[in-house]
């Protein structure tokens, strides 16, 4: 393509890939979670800074148009790679160089330029190294999550060499690298090898607009709950999630006041594992306790946090945790295990707990101790959220950003 060596331009041209993964699906599929938000709400905070970010993922659904607008200045873009319908990722490998093919072939079609790429998991860095060679601009990336550390923890399955060796030489090869906790940095650097130097560390954002308090009457009559306590689950169906152990935290509480599990997430690629839970939930003898959602539509997701007492989060394994910064922007407070960034984002006895012991016994007691508090209304429910109010994708934008502009500087320098 060319790059333009004398100045680093105020609007950017983002090219941003998501392949194995449409960001407009349905959150709390086994490929829909955190991730998807994550690309969504950063494109379409870009754009109404002034930028333009176009996302290419893999067509999916033969009922998309090609090309779906966001929002001012952030659209998303499918491209044709192997059938049109749901694959595993593993086979979504086998067609990223036609996915590459396809890009490039819709850039010089519609006349495109881009300052730089900013990919997303390991499938999509795959693409942008590739690309990054046909159009000579700095690539950065994001892995959201990462193979070694999964197969460390040894919770479900292992993820394939495959993946790993492809990380590696991503980590080696690609301008930049973005971490959403130190934790995630510290990861790289011990399983990877990656340079410090190489990594920035920005946190994940929340859409104060959308992620507001609901009146907790009116939130649980839109959901069909009664006056029960409500404890949340949201997220994927992965055994790396923990359910399981939350339901051994809810038999543990059933003994001690009513409580209901409302479980939101899941779709038919999830469905073994979740007949699993629902079958240890009988064995439990809380069937009756326990509600699967099903997938839901983000804009919901308000009505679900402020209908819940508590929301808890009882994961091996989280790359940040941005259910927790949902949770408390609704107001509600949240319980949660040592991963991710929730420790930099739930205030220990204030806004929840982060467990300092990953048992079901120590969970329920923490989920007792928030559903127990005296109900302070609104009122308790403003001051939880005003507690993430800084990590605002206003705020991240900014930082991400200030990222970019410095790695085209930096890029500018040694082409000159």
């Amino acid at each position: 393509m060319g790059r333009n060596i004398t100045v680093v331009a105020e609007q950017l041209k983002i090219a941003m890939l998501s392949v194995h993964s449409c960001p407009a699906s349905k959150l709390g599929g086994k490929d829909t979670g955190g991730m998807n938000v994550y690309i969504r709400e950063l494109a379409c905070e870009l754009g109404r800074r002034g930028h333009s970010v176009d996302i290419y993922t893999r067509a999916h659904d033969p009922m998309e148009a090609q090309i779906v607008e966001l929002g001012e200045g952030a659209r998303l873009i499918h491209l044709g790679a192997g059938e049109v319908e749901n694959m595993h990722k593993l086979v979504v490998y086998s067609y990223l160089a036609d996915f590459a093919c396809n890009l490039e072939n819709f850039r010089k079609c519609n006349g495109l330029k881009y300052d730089l790429i900013h990919s997303h998991y390991w499938l999509s860095g795959w693409v942008g190294r590739r690309i990054r060679g046909w159009w000579d601009i700095p690539h950065i990336t994001m892995f959201h999550t990462l193979g070694a550390v999964k197969n460390a923890i040894g919770v479900g399955e292992d993820d394939p060499e495959l993946r790993i060796q492809t990380e590696k030489e991503l980590v080696r090869n690609c301008c930049r690298i973005i971490a959403a906790t130190e934790r995630e940095k510290d990861e790289l650097i011990h399983y990877y090898d990656a340079s410090p130097e190489a990594i920035s560390v920005i946190p994940c954002g929340v859409n104060l607009g959308m992620f507001q308090p609901v009146d907790k009457a009116r939130a649980r009559r839109q959901l069909g709950f009664d006056g029960t306590n409500i404890a949340l689950f949201v997220g994927r169906i992965d055994p790396l999630k923990g359910i399981d152990r939350l339901l051994a935290a809810t038999s543990w509480l059933r003994k001690k006041q009513e409580v209901r599990l409302v479980v939101v997430g899941g779709d038919e690629q999830s469905q073994p594992e979740m007949e699993r839970l629902q079958k240890l939930a009988q064995e439990l003898h809380i069937e009756d306790s326990v509600t699967f959602t099903g997938m839901t539509r983000q804009e919901e997701l308000p009505y679900y946090y402020s209908a819940a007492d508590v929301c808890v989060i009882p994961s091996y394994y989280e790359s940040f945790g941005l259910v927790a910064l949902e949770s408390l922007a609704c107001g509600t407070p949240v319980v949660a295990t040592r991963v991710g960034g929730i420790e930099n984002v739930v205030s220990q006895d204030k806004t929840g707990y982060v467990l300092t012991e990953n048992t079901a016994v120590h969970l329920a007691d923490k989920i007792a101790a928030v559903i127990s508090r005296p109900n302070a209304g609104a009122r308790a429910a403003d001051s939880i959220r005003a507690a993430v109010t800084r990590f605002s994708w206003a705020n991240i934008a900014q930082a991400i950003v200030e990222e970019y502009r410095v790695l085209l500087r930096n890029d500018v320098a040694q082409a000159g």
